[in-house]
């Protein structure tokens, strides 16, 4: 499945519009490797995301090409959740 519509179906990210942006800007990683929207995302892959002030780190646990609020939560496994505090004044 394609990482952009993986975001967008496990409600990772709202929009597979933001999805493909976030990706295409290097904020992705699968497995260690820069991904971008085009990426294929399996079972098992380690995702690292970072939004705003958020780095998470999840285990891809299931794909579906469509899913139900209950049925997302169960398509990843958050591993790890950090926030990045900005030291810029």
């Amino acid at each position: 499945m394609r990482l952009d519509k993986y975001l967008k179906v496990s409600r990772l990210i709202k929009r597979r519009t933001l999805a493909k942006e976030v990706s295409d800007q290097g904020r992705i990683t699968i497995n260690g490797n820069v991904a971008k929207a085009s990426s294929t995302v399996s079972v098992g892959d380690e995702l690292v995301v970072k939004l705003g002030q958020r780095i998470m780190t999840v285990e891809v646990t299931a794909l579906s090409e469509h899913a139900t609020k209950d049925n997302a939560k169960q398509m990843f496994e958050v591993k790890k959740e950090e926030k990045v505090i900005s030291t810029l004044e």
